[in-house]
């Protein structure tokens, strides 16, 4: 059978969960071939997160929440074609009656209606902080009628342990999602869960319905034991450069002075290449160039040289590793500039923090090119471990992708004595929610800078990017965002590494 379905997009879906962004599929008349659609990327989202055991259960709950959520806009346009009122009980109660065949004798009608008036059904599947959510939403908001009948199915629920004591004792004609509902919260126990990890609620219009899933204990128990395997080639890292050290020294010195430090810098190269690149970049805006290093000294200052220094040092030791990790390098710089930026832009007064923004943007993916380093024969060896303790090997290909990489960044600079706020922001790039209270704002920086990069890109849409974000730094429409995105490529397409 050809539905000439969509193609699942793979990358995509392998983004979204590094980045914990949300998956989204939006559909008005939800045609069988859409149904299946969505079931083909619940089916390899699932899978790339290695929740295989999930799939079929989570399929038959899919299917009947978006189904219901289709039959309750098609209420609301039968109700308005009868002319009765969806929140008045009699009007309720006379238009269920006749509401099943009715529009299943005219399910075209109906559906063109629904479409006309922007009703709509999507999926929403997320993975974020260790819990994965399966969401179904729908521009209908529940009346107190349905809400109750939603309560009382998952009260009555807790009766039943078995399907079959369930078929004939539920079966609700009218609504004709009753049993459907009370099946759901079985195979929800069937994973070992309950009705709490389930809900639903109305937001801003929007009817909720939410499955909120815990990661498979096994799975982590197996990414822990790769994970502190990966964890030893932070410990055979060498130690910083010594004329990094040297020179953090020198800074750290309240005796010292600008030409002293500028004469240590000038005999390095690689650092002086680096910080003058720093200088005339389009950060600072200069109208000239900047050629001398004392000059780049004064105008970064003595903490943002010592800032700068720890990314000098770290790309120093990781550059030395086997791998190619050009591209995140490129990366790296390109987050390192819209950082800037915002930090600049929303925080003008805060010099320390904008200061901060340039280098933690330069050091967030510190773990992702550990990852493109670590030397083949040491990867044959943990592969080898997984082997022997019945580890699936695609959980390591996963781990070495990138999906765990925030945790090991941040071992690595706190094996390198960092400061706090660094270490922070590179364990905590992609879930700022979880960051402490004292970094909580350049981790957002960082967050929303490499979201940036990533939409520039083409490999995030707007909806997928976090809208508790947005909202702090006051982005209100898309329109809002494309035009800033517009403003800051400009410097963003010049950038080289």
């Amino acid at each position: 059978m050809n539905e000439n379905l969509p193609v699942v997009d793979v990358a995509k879906i392998r983004m979204a969960i590094n980045a914990e962004a949300p998956l989204t599929i939006t559909t008005y008349t939800l045609p069988h071939r859409m149904e299946l659609y969505m079931n083909a990327v619940l089916t390899t989202f699932f899978k790339e997160l290695h929740q295989e055991y999930m799939i079929q259960y989570l399929i038959y709950c899919q299917n009947e929440l978006v189904t219901n959520a289709k039959k309750a806009n098609t209420k609301r346009i039968y109700f308005k074609e009868k002319n009765l009122d969806i929140n008045k009980l009699s009007d309720y109660e006379e238009g269920m009656k006749t509401f099943k065949s009715d529009t299943l004798g005219n399910i075209s009608f109906y559906l063109a209606k629904q479409k006309e008036a922007g009703l709509y059904v999507k999926l929403v599947l997320q993975v974020k902080n260790g819990m994965i959510l399966m969401e179904v939403d729908n521009n209908s908001e529940l009346t107190y009628f349905e809400f109750k009948r939603i309560h009382d199915k998952l009260c009555r629920a807790q009766q039943y342990t078995s399907v079959e004591d369930t078929i004939n004792q539920v079966l609700d004609d009218s609504e004709g999602a009753g049993l459907g509902l009370v099946i759901m919260i079985l195979m929800l126990r069937k994973l070992g869960m309950s009705e709490d990890n389930f809900n639903t609620f109305c937001e801003n219009g929007v009817t909720k319905t939410q499955i909120l899933l815990p990661m498979n204990k096994e799975f982590a128990n197996e990414v822990s034991v790769i994970s502190k395997e990966l964890e030893k080639t932070i410990n055979d890292l060498p130690q910083f450069p010594r004329n990094i050290i040297k020179l953090r020294g020198m800074l750290d010195n309240p005796d010292s002075n600008i030409s002293d430090i500028a004469m240590l810098i000038s005999q390095d190269v690689s650092i002086t290449g680096e910080i003058l690149k720093l200088a005339n970049s389009s950060a600072f805006g200069l109208s000239n160039k900047c050629g001398n290093v004392t000059d780049a000294v004064k105008l970064i200052g003595f903490d943002g040289i010592k800032k700068l220094l720890f990314y000098l040092g770290s790309a120093q030791v990781l550059s030395k590793l086997p791998g190619n990790a050009e591209i995140l390098w490129l990366h790296a710089y390109r987050v390192a500039f819209i950082s800037y930026n915002i930090a600049k832009n929303y925080f003008p007064s805060d010099k320390e923090l904008v200061g901060d923004s340039y280098v933690c943007g330069l050091m967030h993916d510190m773990g992702r090119i550990l990852f493109e380093g670590i030397h083949p024969s040491y990867l044959e060896k943990v592969k080898d471990i997984c082997s022997k303790k019945g580890i699936d090997i695609n959980i390591f290909e996963k781990l070495l992708s990138g999906v765990n990489h925030a945790e090991l960044g941040a071992r690595i600079a706190e094996k390198w004595n960092f400061p706090q706020e660094i270490v922070d922001v590179v364990r905590y790039h992609h879930t700022p929610s979880a960051a402490p209270e004292a970094s909580a704002v350049l981790v957002k920086i960082i967050f929303l800078a490499d979201i940036m990069v990533h939409y520039i890109s083409q490999e995030i849409d707007y909806y997928q990017i976090d809208k508790d974000i947005l909202a702090y730094f006051k982005f209100s429409s898309q329109k809002q965002f494309d035009e800033v995105i517009e403003k800051l490529k400009s410097g963003y397409d010049s950038i080289t590494f």
